[in-house]
């Protein structure tokens, strides 16, 4: 791996893959610069491999990271505070890191927005059938302009019902907020989950929500509890008209028992943001499907968002030298 630095002298902070982050060269990192004493280390690839990580963070104290795996075993020990770029941290071994005494610090809340607008995103062009005409219309068929839209879905949300998987932070908050606006109704399942009255109603389980739902909308962390959360006994309890979101991350979906259900019109269709493996593989059945709108994580990757991300790394480094971190995850 051969991607040079932005500089060549050592820094306190080295951002490993600045690629993902700054991949249209709009980024200011003046305030984690100066966050890191005035000089900081970028390489501008996108994934480095672990080996290239360790290499890149000799001489680092602080290692900041944007969605690529990082083996805390390898890091030399220069390093003491990783910086994830981000809210999901599944990417790093926290108890190598914590038996090392390496501190991981993640940025839970950047997103909020941008996200939940991805989410009511998708929810309005299902409903208003957006991506089968725009297809259409690219393809030189014009017919949807002298005929009629047929068997395609086409509806109004008001009385809709959104059903929101572990969503009670701050993203599936925003997204029941917006909802509200938009006259749905919301409900939401998780652990903690309690009905908040002019918010949204909880279920008890994940059946009741799933069979109430019009549009399930995925909001929790990938874990050990929630890998292939929903999978085809959870499909088998949706609407047949009903429609699944995934902004979170892409392992909580069963993505063979999806494919099969979308194949089969179990559901009507699905909006991805994310996927079990980002890119999917070449010939993956997503690509394909008529009833799947996918996106390439993009739901972060709007410049003010971005912008607000890299401006909240450098608050995390900043607390970390004060000695009172911040965002600790480990």
């Amino acid at each position: 791996d051969a991607a040079p630095p932005r500089r060549d002298t050592e820094t306190m902070a080295v951002v490993i893959n600045a690629g993902r982050l700054d991949f249209d060269r709009k980024l200011d990192f003046t305030k984690l610069k100066d966050a890191c004493g005035g000089e900081l280390t970028m390489f501008d690839d996108d994934s480095p491999t672990p080996e290239a990580i360790a290499e890149r963070a000799s001489g680092h104290s602080v290692v900041v990271s944007k969605e690529v795996p990082v083996d805390v075993n390898l890091l030399p020990d220069t390093v003491k505070l990783i910086c994830e770029a981000g809210t999901g941290y599944n990417n790093i071994d926290l108890a190598a890191a914590r038996a090392r005494g390496i501190t991981v610090c993640n940025v839970p809340s950047y997103s909020t927005d941008a996200v939940a607008h991805l989410v009511i995103t998708f929810v309005l062009n299902f409903s208003a059938t957006i991506v089968p005409q725009h297809v259409a219309l690219a393809k030189g068929d014009r017919s949807l302009f002298t005929s009629s839209l047929g068997t395609t879905p086409h509806f109004e949300l008001t009385g809709k019902t959104i059903g929101l998987v572990g969503g009670t932070g701050a993203i599936g908050t925003k997204v029941a907020e917006i909802a509200r606006v938009l006259g749905m109704n919301v409900l939401v399942w998780s652990r903690s989950a309690r009905t908040e009255p002019g918010k949204w109603e909880a279920r008890a389980s994940l059946k009741d929500l799933l069979a109430e739902s019009d549009f399930v909308s995925v909001h929790c962390p990938l874990n050990d509890e929630t890998r292939g959360l929903i999978d085809a006994d959870a499909i088998a309890c949706m609407k047949p008209t009903a429609y699944v979101i995934n902004t979170a991350r892409g392992p909580v979906i069963d993505e063979t028992d999806l494919v099969s259900a979308l194949r089969a019109g179990a559901i009507v269709g699905a909006g991805l943001d994310v996927q079990e493996v980002e890119p999917p593989v070449e010939g993956s059945p997503l690509y394909e499907l008529d009833n799947v709108m996918l996106t390439p994580h993009v739901g972060w990757k709007r410049l003010e968002t971005r912008q607000r991300l890299m401006d909240l790394v450098a608050d995390n480094v900043t607390a970390y030298k004060a000695g009172a971190p911040v965002n600790v995850v480990n």
